[in-house]
């Protein structure tokens, strides 16, 4: 485990096309066929604010909040559109596998769509550095889509005795519900490294 901090895309940056797999679960989205469904791509997406959330199945920071982010999409999930987003190389890390992510949304009763983003295409547009990491982008068509937010979810840590809350997601969804301007001041998330495909890692990451 590499301690490893947010890039911080640029805010306005514009949310990535993208195609990519789903792990296998039943999925009822009011924007989506309800039943099994093999993919996702950006035209799936509505007209809501969508939160991607660069996660896995093994790191200690994701076990840190797995209920908490359950809790804030039971509480924002008719108004946010949330994406899981899988990135770690299964060459390194099996156990980031499919089977071990659909384990994980067993457990946590989740049923957003969550993205196996095998090669890693995602995971570099968003210039995701860690897991978990954090990025919601507004309202309205593909083309209009922009970063609001990137960052950490709250302050809490596996060691610092902080209860997991998502305050500082809860705050960003609270204000562009409103209408209102998103804090500018958004601190880095906090997490294990993404476990790049060996030879294939990122500038940032070097």
């Amino acid at each position: 485990m590499v301690k490893t901090a947010s890039t911080m895309l640029p805010l306005g940056s514009s949310l990535p096309i993208f195609d990519l797999p789903l792990v296998k679960q039943n999925i009822q989205n009011e924007n989506m066929v309800e039943g099994l469904i093999d993919r996702m791509n950006s035209n799936i997406l509505g007209f809501k604010p969508s939160l991607f959330m660069v996660i896995c199945a093994h790191c200690p920071f994701v076990k840190h909040i797995e209920k908490a982010i359950t809790s804030l999409h039971k509480d924002f999930s008719s108004d946010i559109d949330f994406v899981g987003v899988a990135s770690n190389s299964l060459e390194t890390h099996p156990e980031d596998g499919p089977e071990y992510l659909a384990e994980q949304i067993a457990k946590n009763h989740w049923n957003f769509p969550y993205l196996i983003d095998s090669e890693q295409t995602l995971a570099k547009s968003l210039r995701a550095a860690c897991t978990p990491d954090f990025f919601l982008f507004s309202s309205g068509s593909n083309d209009d889509r922009k970063l609001i937010y990137r960052g950490q979810f709250d302050d809490s840590r596996p060691t610092n005795n902080i209860p997991p809350t998502g305050s500082d997601l809860r705050s960003a969804f609270e204000a562009v519900l409103d209408f209102k301007k998103v804090t500018l001041i958004q601190k880095p998330s906090i997490g294990c490294n993404i476990k790049w495909i060996p030879g294939h890692e990122p500038a940032w990451f070097k």
